[in-house]
C-alpha cells in the first residue's frame, strides 16, 4: 500500500465497509413481515449505490473528492492505491451511479463529485464513521497561483474568488442545454454586467461559448471560462484591478483592485506585493 493510501486508510476512509456489511446482514436476517408494512419496498437502486461506495478504492477516491477540488485519474488512483486501469474502472462504475462526474481541460480529465446531493450522502456517512479529511494544499508557487491568465480569462484564486462570488449572488447559474459545465446569466446578472460596462449582446451573438466553468490549474475548483470570462478579464485590465507580467502568465492584483473587486463582489482579496 502507498504512504498517501495508508494515511487514508489511518483517518477512516476504509470505514464504509463495516456499514455495509451491517447493512446486508440486516437486510439477511429482518423480518420484514413482522417490523414493516406488507407493501414496503426498497428502490434498487439504494443497495447498488451503496456498493459502489463501499468499494474501499472507490470510497477513497470519493472521500478526497469531498474537499471540493477535482483530480485526474492518475491522481485518484495513487489515493485509491490501485493501477491505472482499475482507476479507470472504478470512475466508470462512479460515473455510471451519477456520484462522480468528468470535466475535460485541455489534453485531461478532471473528476468532481456529481453535485451537492452526493456531498451530503458522503459527509452524512463521515459523521457516522467520525473519519476526518485532509485539506487540499496546492504547491503551486504563490504569485502564480495568486492570479494568472488562462487563455483569455483569468484565473487562480482571483479567478476562483470572482467565480464563487458571482455563483454566489446569483448573477450566473447552470445551464444543462449548453453543457454540464456552462452557465447562463440572470436577470439581476445581466443588470449587473451593463452596471459594469460588459456589452451583453455582444457576448451573446459570439460563436465561442457564453460562459463556462474552468476547472483552476492551481486551485482545482472553477473559474469562469467562455465569453464572459474573457470580457471579465478584459474589464480588469482596463480598470487597472491587475496588470500583466512582461514576461509569464502572472498577474498582479492592484490596490485598486482589491478596492473595487471588493466593492462589486464583496470578496476580500489582498493586492500582490510589488
Amino acid at each position: 500500500m502507498s504512504e498517501n493510501a495508508s494515511k487514508l486508510a489511518e483517518k477512516g476512509f476504509w470505514t464504509i465497509q463495516p456499514l455495509l456489511t451491517l447493512y446486508l446482514q440486516a437486510k439477511e436476517h429482518f423480518a420484514y413481515n413482522q417490523s414493516m408494512p406488507a407493501d414496503f419496498r426498497v428502490d434498487e437502486g439504494v443497495p447498488r449505490i451503496a456498493a459502489a461506495i463501499g468499494d474501499p478504492g472507490r470510497a477513497r477516491m470519493l472521500y478526497v473528492l469531498m474537499d471540493g477540488h477535482a483530480r485526474t485519474a492518475t491522481e485518484l488512483a495513487i489515493v485509491a492505491d490501485v493501477s491505472a486501469s482499475t482507476a479507470s474502472a472504478h470512475l466508470t462504475r462512479l460515473k455510471n451511479e451519477k456520484l462522480v462526474k468528468a470535466v475535460r481541460q485541455g489534453k485531461h480529465r478532471y473528476f468532481t463529485l456529481d453535485g451537492a446531493e452526493v456531498a451530503a450522502v458522503l459527509e452524512g456517512l463521515l459523521v457516522l464513521s467520525g473519519a476526518p479529511r485532509d485539506k487540499f494544499v496546492p504547491n503551486t508557487p504563490n504569485r502564480l497561483r495568486m492570479a494568472r491568465t488562462c487563455y483569455d480569462h483569468m484565473a487562480g484564486t482571483l479567478g476562483v474568488t470572482i467565480h464563487d462570488c458571482m455563483v454566489k449572488a446569483e448573477w450566473l447559474v447552470e445551464d444543462p442545454s449548453a453543457g454540464d459545465d456552462a452557465y447562463q446569466l440572470t436577470v439581476r446578472g445581466d443588470r449587473a454586467f451593463r452596471e459594469l460596462g460588459v456589452d451583453v449582446e455582444e457576448l451573446q451573438v459570439t460563436r465561442r461559448r457564453f460562459a463556462s466553468q474552468c476547472i483552476d490549474w492551481s486551485e482545482r475548483r472553477p473559474h469562469l471560462g467562455g465569453a464572459v470570462g474573457a470580457a471579465m478579464f478584459t474589464l480588469a485590465l482596463k480598470r487597472k484591478w491587475v496588470s500583466r507580467d512582461l514576461d509569464s502568465r502572472v498577474l498582479s492584483v492592484t490596490s485598486r483592485g482589491t478596492r473595487e473587486i471588493r466593492e462589486y463582489f464583496g470578496a476580500e482579496l489582498s493586492a500582490t506585493p510589488a
